[in-house]
């Protein structure tokens, strides 16, 4: 029930209101037409003035939009730039000046004062006395014993499992709360040339610990962006026991002889090409990204390539003369 005033009042807001809004479209039609019959175009909106800054918009959902608009806007003008060089290009031809070089975070770097040389005598002659030097005269074959942290959880489990099948002679065991420095003795009697320890926190692999026995060196290494073989798309069937290829990818300073060394002595010596599996280690920006795939030749020319998994990063945190000492051990280097 209401009162019969108070309808009379709403009946005539809604009265103006659709007055109002049958009016505008003809007032806004007469304004056009004025303005094409007087011979001056309607001003263009400015879309962005030059002192604008979107961060000043209070509204959110606003601020997002003209964030939007302001992106497709430099998109825009990126693309005209480019197609007028484009053209410019072609209507110069062979005189056209070379194409400038892209910046990127590898090409910007300072240069490194401890590249090695190849034909250094004095790199040469350290890596012929140092701790591998018998891997790489043939005179030991690898044998690798891979361990987890106390405890360790599935996912952390699945990946030591993985490893095993892409490091050839390699043997699982779980640590069952025996210290690292109670283990490797016991390495160093079965005749194991390296230690892999995966370590974990909230369930994920963390951190690794490659140590090269019986006299070193230990390296610790930060571990990030572990994916399984279930979690990689588009992978390719399970990995066979041929032993694979390995690409070490510029390990080319002092230490990165040493960490690259390291990894390659993990692999025995004679890679089998039938199995047409590589193991890459490839060191961009002091980040070191593990992949592991097969490869097939569709033609002569063409090769595709099957990721097999798993794949993690690794960052160097110490290098470690001796085997693992965490109180007394003297490092060679050490991350700031």
């Amino acid at each position: 029930w209401r009162r019969p005033w108070i309808r009379a009042c709403s009946k005539g807001k809604k009265g103006l209101k659709r007055k109002a809004t049958a009016e505008e479209p003809q007032e806004a039609a007469v304004a056009e037409n004025g303005a094409m019959e007087s011979g001056v175009q309607p001003p263009k909106a400015a879309a962005f003035p030059p002192g604008f800054s979107i961060s000043e918009i209070k509204n959110k959902q606003r601020r997002h939009l003209m964030f939007t608009r302001w992106k497709q806007q430099q998109r825009k003008e990126k693309l005209a730039i480019k197609k007028k060089l484009k053209k410019e290009r072609e209507a110069l031809g062979d005189k056209a000046p070379p194409k400038p070089i892209p910046k990127t975070i590898d090409n910007q770097r300072v240069y490194d004062e401890t590249v090695v040389d190849p034909n250094d005598e004095e790199v040469a002659y350290d890596e012929a006395t140092d701790e591998f030097a018998s891997y790489f005269n043939r005179q030991t074959s690898p044998k690798i014993l891979i361990t987890t942290s106390d405890r360790p959880h599935g996912r952390t489990v699945r990946l030591c499992e993985q490893l095993s099948t892409v490091i050839p002679n390699s043997h699982v065991y779980y640590r069952r709360g025996l210290a690292l420095k109670k283990i490797i003795p016991q390495c160093i009697s079965r005749d194991f040339t390296d230690l892999i320890v995966i370590n974990e926190d909230r369930k994920t692999p963390n951190g690794l610990i490659l140590s090269h026995l019986p006299s070193g060196p230990t390296a610790h290494f930060k571990m990030s962006s572990v994916r399984l073989r279930k979690e990689i798309k588009r992978r390719g069937k399970d990995p066979t026991e041929h032993v694979p290829e390995i690409i070490l990818n510029n390990f080319t300073t002092r230490l990165g002889h040493s960490v690259g060394r390291m990894f390659a002595s993990l692999f025995p010596h004679n890679p089998q090409f039938i199995g047409r599996q590589v193991a890459t280690f490839h060191n961009q920006r002091d980040y070191i990204f593990f992949r592991f795939h097969r490869y097939i030749f569709k033609s002569e020319k063409k090769v595709g390539i099957q990721e097999l998994g798993p794949r993690f990063t690794l960052k160097l945190r110490s290098l470690q003369k001796g085997t693992f000492d965490s109180k007394y051990g003297e490092y060679e280097w050490i991350h700031k």
